[in-house]
């Protein structure tokens, strides 16, 4: 992998981390002020999606760092993109129009599949 991907791919997967622990761990209460759509979520698909954040995470970093079935970097930007549009049309359902944050993530994330499979 390029330096160009690093550059793209470590913060997204910085974010991922966060974002995917903070919902595996912490209770609706906390993560309301953050995140308005919690309350029409069951808490374990919540904690499920933060597991899964998690593991795009290390998707994007592993791989690529240890060489070991590196074809699992793409698959997790992928993931991401498809994540962030289930999740821009979770806010625009919930007539929540707040979506750059989502819309960046996209970019960023399909940026990320670009450059994990340029040769």
């Amino acid at each position: 992998m390029n330096a160009a991907y690093w550059i793209v791919a470590g913060p997204l997967a910085l974010f991922y981390l966060y974002a995917g622990t903070l919902k595996a761990i912490r209770s609706r209460d906390q993560l309301r002020p953050m995140m308005a759509w919690v309350d029409r979520t069951p808490l374990p698909v919540l904690r499920a999606l933060g597991v899964v954040e998690i593991l795009g995470a290390s998707g994007l970093v592993l791989p690529p760092l240890t060489g070991i079935a590196p074809s699992l970097a793409p698959a997790a930007a992928i993931g991401f993109v498809l994540l962030q549009t289930g999740a821009i049309a979770v806010h625009l359902r919930g007539e929540d129009r707040r979506i750059a944050l989502n819309a960046g993530l996209v970019v960023t994330a399909a940026v990320t599949l670009w450059l994990a499979t340029r040769r």
